[in-house]
């Protein structure tokens, strides 16, 4: 690669990153607001409303207290480890949607005043996407796998027996459903040919693989729920036995971090599942407008679909009581395993009898 070219798309993918981070923590934001508002209204209460109109600005009052609150480390704690641990499960949650299309490629002309180092009115076309890797499948159950590192360590940085043991247990639930997770994502893989998200998300132009696929689906959604700690496997927050989990001595900032890492990660699957399975940024008439239309409404799409996923995340949380451990395991064990490894056996047979 040139490198005028290798420039060129060094800044391009800055700021798209630049872009994709801005969202995503703009998200968490008003994720909490979400919950509160959505869970209220499904348990036919108020929710937030007194700062700003219709409570628009709790999430700001909400980041103005923990900036605020004192941060304590306990006396006995590994110092290093402990404020390392929610920075190692945030960062994760930020970067795994580098490899998501967002909607299809857009044509971009600048204007000649911009020479250095593009050309001068030169278009380019601009995956929605930061980048385009051909093994995104790869990178994606990868990055998820770190954010077990941050949780392993925030229970045992904290010398806490309460925090350990509510690491160990965040930990093996974590792991036990990304063997799942994983499995569920071979079905779209096979079928596209590619473990590139933007070929999965073409391969979909006429049949969602939630159709092809609905046990892949299914067994995806249930995992996504568990990978992320929300109801009702939300075994690290089961207060009347381990107090708060693994973040139990953690408080101000480092605490909200977590936090942070858990909402932005709800959005996180939501945008993978969408491009698993239901089809990414595919939609009506996107084919038939101009470049930059098609690209907003790719976005749009895109958004919509997510925005479902997410709105179902809040759905179960305020209908669903939490699983007990036992059944949580012997649930991703003896169930979704088995069911994952179905879904690819008929996936392959299908595939290789139509091929």
């Amino acid at each position: 690669m040139e490198l005028k070219t290798l420039i060129e798309v060094s800044i391009a993918a800055a700021i798209k990153s630049g872009i994709l981070i801005g969202v995503l923590l703009t998200s968490f934001a008003y994720m909490t607001l979400a919950e509160r508002k959505v869970v209220a209204w499904m348990q036919v209460r108020i929710g937030p409303n007194r700062v700003g109109p219709f409570g628009f600005f709790q999430p700001v009052a909400d980041g103005i207290k923990l900036f605020l609150k004192e941060e304590l480390i306990p006396a006995e704690a590994d110092r290093v480890l402990f404020i390392l641990a929610p920075i190692i499960t945030v960062i994760p949650a930020l970067v795994i949607l580098a490899v998501v299309p967002f909607g299809p490629a857009v044509d971009i002309c600048l204007p000649a005043t911009l020479s250095i180092p593009f050309e001068w009115g030169a278009c380019y076309k601009v995956p929605l996407a930061v980048s385009d890797v051909n093994v995104g499948i790869l990178f994606i159950t990868s990055i998820a796998s770190i954010a077990v590192y941050g949780i392993v360590l925030a229970g045992w940085s904290s010398n806490n027996k309460y925090a350990l043991l509510g690491g160990m247990r965040s930990s093996a639930q974590m792991v036990s459903y990304e063997i799942s997770m994983g499995l569920a994502m071979v079905g779209p893989v096979l079928v596209a040919g590619s473990m590139s998200l933007q070929r999965i998300t073409l391969s979909q132009e006429k049949l969602w693989n939630v159709v092809t696929q609905p046990i892949g689906a299914i067994v995806f959604l249930l995992a996504i729920l568990a990978e992320v700690n929300r109801a009702p496997f939300d075994m690290p927050e089961a207060e009347q036995e381990l107090t708060a989990g693994y973040h139990t001595e953690y408080s101000g900032m480092k605490f909200a971090l977590f936090f942070m890492a858990e909402y932005i990660k709800m959005v996180a699957v939501s945008a993978i599942a969408t491009a698993l399975f239901f089809g990414g940024y595919l939609g009506p008439f996107l084919n038939d407008v101009p470049s930059w239309l098609a690209g907003i409404l790719g976005v749009i799409y895109f958004s919509a679909k997510t925005i479902f996923f997410l709105f179902c995340m809040l759905w179960i949380r305020a209908t669903l009581p939490r699983l007990r451990y036992d059944q949580l395991m012997r649930f991703g064990w003896k169930v979704m395993l088995p069911l994952a490894l179905a879904s690819i056996a008929i996936t392959a047979v299908f595939m290789a009898i139509a091929g």
